[in-house]
């Protein structure tokens, strides 16, 4: 089943302000709540879809990504509940940890009223390093990080203090009567669980540092800065909770060969003094492979070419950017006898000799030219 549009999901425009979307979701999970529609799981599944939908549209980098490639560019990088490319499979608990502040006062925690804290792990950050023809076409990158995984034999029990119900109720007698009040269990924190048995080499929490491979999808287009989400890779949570996220941070290898600006690609070529006078084609590289370019006779140094589409895939807009190419006319420093007397007898003869038209661009022209 194709997956719904996320501005239709939370019936807004893709104008919507950050407060508005806000807003249209705040409306969405009241309504489908699951306090308010008990055991009706097509509400259940339209509560999730909406806490989909405002997870990536409060985003600011996953909305632009999302406006530019719909789902086909939120893949298992982004984030997200099961389905449709996102990974991770969000749950219930996690929709109420992540969002819980938004319902105000109408509804409870978790759904069914009970006020055990759902415990999550940490989040972990690793920064990858991507080329231009990665940032191009998108890629998987398979890395190794050092994560807080649950240590094998740890176990928890309930907590003796709080019964497992993650709260304390004490009733104080007042001049007014009895007054009733609720707070986290001290002893677990609210957790509901404490430790019970804890293996050899791991921490008060059961836990233990170990290496994990996580395979990261990368969609085309992801710049320097960008960070991604990858659900549930993060550390272990003590006890049985969820785990944390991998947030993954997008930095761009310097190419010796190809200069960015913006999503405009720049790269020099040089040609002979020859190549320049008589015209030729040079085979140059581009993020897409390499193409062939027409150098035509008596081309100044200078002069750019400009190659349409061949930068990179504008994050904020569909379409790419430009190939622009430098062209440098290279003059020889050593020359062979033939050749030093040859020319010598051009600038006797008066050939060859500089001979400006007037209609050369001056170095500004050709940079007003760029942004033309």
């Amino acid at each position: 089943m194709s997956k719904r549009d996320y501005y239709e999901v939370l019936e807004i425009s893709k104008s919507a302000s950050p407060e508005e979307i806000k807003k249209a979701y705040r409306k969405m999970a009241i309504k489908f709540h699951p306090d308010k529609n008990p055991g009706d799981s097509a509400a259940e599944e339209k509560f999730k879809e909406a806490a989909e939908a405002y997870e990536v549209l409060s985003d600011g980098n996953k909305k632009a990504r999302y406006d530019q490639y719909g789902h086909a560019g939120m893949g298992g990088a982004a984030g997200g509940y099961g389905g449709g490319g996102f990974g991770g499979g969000m749950n219930m608990d996690d929709i109420f940890s992540q969002f819980g502040d938004i319902f105000g006062g109408h509804f409870g925690g978790g759904g069914g009223g009970s006020q055990r804290q759902q415990l999550r792990g940490s989040n972990l950050r690793v920064r990858i390093k991507l080329n231009l023809e990665e940032i191009v076409n998108g890629t998987t990158k398979t890395i190794k990080v050092k994560k807080m995984k649950l240590a094998p034999g740890a176990t928890a029990k309930t907590c003796t203090t709080c019964h497992g119900s993650g709260v304390q109720i004490k009733v104080m007698n007042t001049m007014f009567g009895q007054i009733q009040t609720q707070a986290h269990c001290s002893t677990c924190q609210g957790i509901g669980k404490i430790a019970d048995k804890i293996p050899a080499g791991a921490n008060a929490q059961g836990l233990i540092k170990e290496d994990e491979e996580v395979t990261i999808n990368i969609p085309a287009g992801a710049r320097e800065g960008i960070q991604l989400s990858v659900r549930g890779k993060g550390n272990d949570a003590p006890f049985g909770g969820n785990p944390g996220d991998l947030l993954v941070v997008v930095e761009e290898e310097i190419d010796t060969t190809i200069k960015r600006e913006g999503d405009n690609l720049h790269q020099e070529l040089y040609v002979s003094f020859a190549e320049a006078a008589l015209g030729t084609q040079k085979e140059i590289p581009t993020v897409g492979g390499k193409v062939k370019i027409k150098v035509d006779a008596g081309t100044q140094s200078g002069k750019i070419l400009r190659l349409s589409g061949k930068g990179l895939p504008s994050i904020d807009s569909y379409g790419k950017g430009d190939m622009f190419v430098h062209i440098n006319v290279w003059t020889p420093q050593r020359l062979s006898p033939d050749q030093k007397e040859f020319f010598e007898n051009q600038i006797k003869n008066g050939e060859m000799m500089a001979e400006p038209s007037g209609k050369e661009k001056t170095f500004f022209d050709k940079v007003r030219d760029l942004f033309n």
